[in-house]
């Protein structure tokens, strides 16, 4: 080890004149060639190793190696197509390992941006990783080509690195020029130096020294560019390959390099890309984008999907779908937030097994706390003047997010800003939603779906999508006609018959929020394309009951999201034609003036007349059909319905992924006359998960009347519970439980359910919910919901139990007389036993079958 501070360069010559390396010390090498590079490491290693010091050679780049593994030197072959985030990982990594007192020589950083196309990223590492280096007293080689980044980009390498020194050649002579030496002097230091011999020799002469630097001056276009990163001048070029007369396979070489860069990794969302969007189109979108880096999945999802029907000649779509308004916050602005605020030591920490929960919290509460760069602020301020005062909305857009096979459904926030107020109020609320959807990255849910999904250690920067808001203005209100959430398979078919395939929508008044959010007290309306007048309920009771009742909006003149009940909405004369979206409650009407207590004209919203009378059944049939066939697979879709002043309906079409179904196709033979005693639950529809034969280990069972007896205290305490069994019992192929419980499993109201969160049940194989009347306990699957995004992704089985119902069965009797296993399962929470009961019941052979087209299901002991 050395405990010197004087370390050789290995060429004598300049070690007097910058007077010999410094442990601790970083050094970059501003070079015209590798070649010059590898010269100079050569030099250094053959000194070093000669003196029996250790050397560790980073390999990441594309040109040729600078070093064998020899005797003293290791190698280390890094992968560098994973992204920022992993890379980084591999290098901080292998430096904690390697420990203090090593020499280190790295591939040239400027060959990184053929990967991640930033000379901001190239900074990011480098300033990330130079003070770790100097922490651990090590010696540190590092090459930038020269001209290939910003003047910007080499100031803060400068600004960073202990030494920089700069080596080119001037008419056929080695020029060497120390640019910085930290804590070093001379008269001579700072000079370029001409090599004579084995000697350099300082240039003093103004009349050589003039000379020189005027061969280095560079052309005035070229230092123009140099301002601008790297990033923007391949846009530039892009441009100009729009602009000029290149061919259609020079565009198509730059569409594949500008997707890698901007849009996605993804083979298949590549595919896709390439098929649809053209050169012209991502050079649309860097003109919305603010920093560097990915647009993130939802953005994608929402382009993409607006791109494969444009091109659709089947369906005149420009006259149907509203223009979006959109602006991007690419993905290189996290990463840049977390590295220039001094979180990346922590956030590192959260990337070891042992940290990935435990340094989430403190992670998260630095990010609400941090500062943006004054670059970036001011991109922000733009962005925000162009929209003025229409309320806009900042949604999370993670590169995993809205990808085949990970949806990320409501794991990260976004935030609508109503946007009133001062400019500087109006900016505040902005910039605090963007840290607010930044911190939503550490929240458990969120690390809980990464880790289950194999994803904890893969690279996922947080881009935004920031959105005008689609809707109108009524008096101090603003919100959309309609919105919600299309599947193109229906899941959950509630009638024989019924065509999952033709789709469904889940449809609301107002904002989408009710939509796609698992609502309490409050239903949309659920619409089979195939049959839009079906209705999973019958009579009007039922009708009245299981219908919205509140409207989510925006306040205007209190700045806010708020709520409002549909009768209280309706009355404050907004315009709404009502008659094209709900009936007249005149049952209702009547009992409460037969009761002496005139209330305002009630009203059920059924949309059972927009529906039937205008085009929109047909549109969402044939977009959601187009865009299934483009993704080879089925797909869902956010959107909201407007009229234009023509009246003409309007779909503004704001995300769409791919959905997972789940289920076999293949049919399941159902068996017939099964003992009523040996039937545990019997039901006909109402479940989702398709076909299946599953064999059932272990029941959990959440007790509805003990369940309702308890405080809301005690409810909270259920639902953590269940989480703990949840990873201590159960696993979905050594152990597969069926989960039962009151009302709706992860409610945010425990009067409604048990309040888990998505990580406490997912495990689960099969999870019922069980009306109970006596304490309003209502299942509700909310299709299109994140909670149900979630089930499919996890490959749970839904059903929904009505017990009161003449044909359905759930015989609670025999769980009575089995053993609670509770006690010795959770042993601190032994007096929750007489609410949640745990039981084996591997013995019993019980096996839950479904088949879809009869719609018959069945859970029933295979044993006496």
């Amino acid at each position: 080890m050395a405990f010197y501070s004087h370390v050789s360069t290995g060429w004598d010559s300049l070690d007097r004149i910058i007077d010999h390396l410094r442990m601790g010390d970083n050094v970059v090498w501003q070079v015209d060639t590798i070649e010059a590079y590898q010269k100079l490491v050569s030099l250094f290693v053959n000194r070093a190793t000669a003196a029996g010091e250790r050397v560790v050679y980073m390999r990441f780049a594309r040109h040729g190696p600078l070093l064998e593994e020899r005797g003293n030197v290791t190698v280390h072959h890094l992968n560098v197509d994973g992204g920022f985030e992993s890379f980084s990982a591999q290098v901080h990594t292998i430096i904690t390992r390697e420990g203090r007192d090593i020499f280190y020589v790295f591939d040239s950083l400027s060959d990184l941006l053929h990967v991640w196309a930033t000379d901001l990223m190239i900074v990011n590492f480098f300033f990330i990783t130079c003070p770790y280096l100097y922490e651990l007293n090590t010696i540190a080689y590092f090459a930038i080509l020269r001209n290939r980044h910003s003047f910007k980009a080499i100031a803060r390498i400068r600004e960073t690195t202990q030494v920089l020194i700069d080596v080119y050649n001037h008419k056929r002579q080695l020029c060497v020029h120390p640019i910085k030496i930290q804590d070093r002097y001379s008269p001579t230091m700072f000079f370029p130096h001409v090599k004579e011999g084995g000697e350099l020799v300082p240039v003093i002469s103004s009349v050589e020294a003039s000379r020189l630097f005027a061969s280095l001056t560079r052309h005035p276009a070229t230092d123009a560019q140099r301002h601008l990163d790297y990033w923007d001048r391949l846009f530039m070029q892009a441009k100009a390959l729009v602009d000029g007369a290149a061919g259609a396979e020079e565009r198509q070489d730059m569409v594949e390099q500008l997707s890698r860069l901007l849009l996605s990794r993804n083979k298949r969302l590549l595919g896709l890309i390439r098929r649809h969007m053209t050169l012209a189109d991502l050079i649309q979108i860097k003109s919305r984008l603010i920093g560097t880096g990915f647009i993130g999945g939802k953005s994608l999802g929402m382009l993409l999907a607006r791109q494969i029907l444009a091109a659709d000649s089947d369906d005149r779509w420009g006259e149907v779908l509203e223009p979006h308004d959109s602006f991007y916050i690419g993905s290189d602005v996290f990463y840049s937030y977390i590295v220039q605020n001094g979180w990346w030591k922590l956030f590192m920490e959260h990337k070891t097994p042992e940290g990935f929960f435990e340094k989430a919290e403190a992670l998260q509460t630095n990010i609400l706390a941090g500062a943006f760069p004054e670059t970036v602020r001011e991109r922000f301020q733009l962005m925000l003047e162009y929209f003025g005062q229409s309320p806009i909305i900042v949604r999370s857009s993670s590169l995993l997010e809205d990808a085949f096979g990970s949806a990320f459904a409501g794991k990260y926030d976004s935030f609508f800003c109503v946007n009133q107020g001062s400019p500087e109020q109006r900016y505040e609320a902005f910039e605090e939603a963007v840290r607010k959807i930044y911190a939503s990255t550490m929240n458990p849910d969120a690390l809980a779906y990464r880790r289950q999904r194999g994803l904890d250690q893969m690279d996922e920067q947080m881009a935004l999508l920031v959105q005008r808001v689609s809707g109108a203005y009524r008096k101090n209100y603003f919100f959309p006609e309609m919105a919600g959430v299309g599947l193109s398979h229906n899941p959950y078919v509630w009638k024989k018959g019924m065509d999952a395939d033709a789709g469904m929508l889940r449809l609301v008044l107002g904002l989408g929020t009710r939509a796609v959010n698992r609502v309490e007290n409050d239903y949309p309306r659920i619409v089979a394309l195939d049959q839009p007048l079906v209705k999973p309920l019958t009579g009007l009771q039922d009708i009245r009951k299981y219908s919205q009742h509140y409207v989510d909006h925006l306040n205007l003149e209190e700045n806010a999201l708020q709520t409002m009940p549909l009768e209280e909405l309706t009355a404050k004369d907004l315009g709404l034609r009502l008659d094209r979206v709900a009936v007249r409650d005149t049952e209702t009407a009547d009992r409460a003036r037969a009761a002496g207590r005139p209330i305002p004209e009630q009203w059920v919203l059924t949309f059972d007349d927009f529906l039937t009378s205008s085009p929109f059944t047909r549109i969402m049939c044939r977009m959601l059909g187009a865009l299934q066939q483009a993704y080879g697979v089925p797909v869902d879709i956010e959107f909201t319905v407007n009229f234009n002043q023509a009246g003409d309906l309007q779909v503004n079409l704001l995300q769409c992924r791919p959905f997972q179904t789940i289920g076999r196709r293949a049919g399941v033979v159902m068996p017939e006359h099964i003992p009523e005693e040996r039937t545990f639950i019997r039901s006909e529809g109402r479940f989702m998960g398709g076909n299946v034969s599953l064999p059932i280990a272990l029941i959990i069972w959440v007790d509805a009347e003990a369940y309702t007896a308890l405080s809301t205290t005690d409810r909270y305490s259920v639902a953590r519970l269940i989480g703990k069994l949840n990873r201590r019992l159960v696993h979905p192929d050594t152990m597969p439980a069926l989960l039962l419980g009151p009302g709706r499993w992860g409610t945010h109201t425990p009067a409604m359910g048990v309040p888990v969160t998505f990580s406490e049940i997912n495990h689960i194989s099969a999870l019922a919910e069980v009306s109970y009347q006596d304490g309003s306990l209502i299942p509700d699957l909310s299709f299109g919901t994140h909670f149900f995004h979630d089930l499919t992704e996890t490959n749970i089985f839904y059903l929904a139990i009505y017990p009161e119902n003449p044909d359905v069965r759930l015989d609670t009797a025999w769980l009575e007389i089995l053993p609670n296993l509770l006690p010795e399962a959770a042993p601190g929470d032994s007096r929750l036993a007489v609410v949640v009961k745990v039981c084996d019941v591997r013995e019993q052979g019980l096996i839950l079958q479904s088949d879809v087209l009869s719609q018959r299901l069945v859970c029933y002991r295979a044993t006496t």
